[in-house]
C-alpha cells in the first residue's frame, strides 16, 4: 500500500471487501447444512424474518425487487422446504409467507455469520475506533442509499 493514494487504498478495500464477503458467504453455504441455498435465497430468508407471516408486497418491498421476481424465489423456497404460504384468516385473498423450521434454521446460520464476522471487525477495536468506524460506514451507507437506491426507486414508478 506504500505510494498509494489513499482514494485507491480505500477503493481496493472495499471492492476486496464486498467480494470476499459474498465468496465466504457462499463457500460457507455450499459447505454447510444450507448447500441447496443460494446467497440470495439467504437474504430473502433474512428479510421474511424469523416470527411474523409476511405479505409478498412488503418483502420484495424491502428487497428492492418487484413481487413477480420475489414470486420465483419463493416457488424455489417453498419446494426446498424454507417456506411456506399461508392465507389470511380475516381475507382469505390475502397470502402470506412464513419461515418453516428448515427456514429458521437457515435464518439462524445466516444471523450467526453475520455476528460472526460482526466480532472479527471489531475485536482488537477501541471504543473509539468502534465509533469512527461506524460512522464512516453510516456515511458510506447514506451515499449508496440516496445515490442509488432511490435512483432505481423512482426508475421503478
Amino acid at each position: 500500500m506504500v505510494g498509494k493514494s489513499i482514494k485507491a487504498v480505500l477503493n481496493e478495500l472495499l471492492v476486496d471487501t464486498f467480494n470476499d464477503i459474498l465468496t465466504i458467504e457462499q463457500s460457507a453455504l455450499k459447505s454447510g447444512k444450507l448447500n441447496d441455498l443460494s446467497v440470495t435465497e439467504v437474504h430473502t430468508i433474512d428479510t421474511i424474518g424469523m416470527y411474523n407471516p409476511r405479505t409478498m408486497s412488503e418483502v420484495a418491498a424491502d428487497l428492492g425487487i418487484t413481487v413477480g421476481t420475489l414470486t420465483t424465489a419463493i416457488n424455489n423456497l417453498v419446494k426446498k422446504g424454507y417456506v411456506q404460504r399461508q392465507r389470511c384468516e380475516d381475507d382469505r385473498r390475502v397470502v402470506k409467507i412464513i419461515l418453516t423450521r428448515k427456514g429458521k434454521l437457515a435464518y439462524r446460520v445466516h444471523e450467526k455469520f453475520h455476528s460472526d464476522m460482526i466480532a472479527a471487525t471489531i475485536e482488537d477495536l477501541s471504543e473509539d475506533e468502534e465509533k469512527i468506524l461506524t460512522t464512516a460506514l453510516s456515511k458510506l451507507n447514506a451515499f449508496f442509499t440516496k445515490k442509488y437506491l432511490i435512483k432505481n426507486q423512482s426508475e421503478k414508478e
